[in-house]
């Protein structure tokens, strides 16, 4: 805080954060400097308050078919405001206008999945994460495109020709597979 009048024996110290602990310390001053500090107070917290700051990096992707997997970085315990925090995820398919809520009690995770049949592979969503805490609901990242997982490619690949190079080795080669619904990403091919 700014420097009080010496007659002065209160102080209110503002911009803390809520639900930390401080100790403060006073230390007088005249036109030849500044005296010893006082002894630490007690320990105080502040008082709760809805949680400020929303997950980042959200991100995603990957998982087995029908999952629609999201992951966020953890929000850390300076930020979380308040006792009772946790996630709160929601996602629509790209496209759709009604979000699908799910609350993740756990502080430190970073990762949900959402099993369903319906999902098809390699669909996107619309991904969001919040936080919550006793005090109730916080902020909500923006918007994410997650895709969900893919299934196994459902065609061959196109043009495979062979050429015999030597006793020993014969050249095989193929057309490379674009991506698509049918293909996913392709990472690899076996001969």
């Amino acid at each position: 805080p700014e420097v009080i009048n010496g007659r002065t024996h209160k102080a209110t110290v503002v911009d803390l954060s809520p639900w930390v602990e401080y100790e403060f310390r006073v230390v007088a001053s005249n036109s030849v400097g500044i005296g010893e500090p006082s002894r630490p107070s007690a320990l105080l917290k502040t008082k709760a308050a809805v949680p400020a700051v929303a997950p980042t990096n959200v991100s995603g992707g990957g998982g087995s078919r029908s999952e629609l997997v999201i992951t966020w970085e953890p929000v850390s315990e300076e930020l979380q405001n308040g006792e009772g925090f946790g996630y709160i995820i929601m996602f629509r398919p790209l496209g759709s206008t009604t979000w699908t809520k799910a609350v993740v009690a756990s502080v430190e995770s970073s990762k949900y999945v959402y099993r369903n049949e319906s999902i098809t592979p390699l669909s996107p969503f619309e991904v969001k994460v919040g936080v919550y805490n006793n005090e109730g609901e916080g902020t909500l990242s923006s918007i994410s495109i997650v895709y969900s997982g893919e299934d196994e490619p459902q065609m061959a690949p196109m043009g495979t020709a062979a050429l015999s190079v030597s006793a020993a080795e014969v050249e095989v080669s193929w057309q490379p597979m674009a991506w698509n619904r049918h293909t996913g990403r392709v990472l690899g091919y076996e001969v």
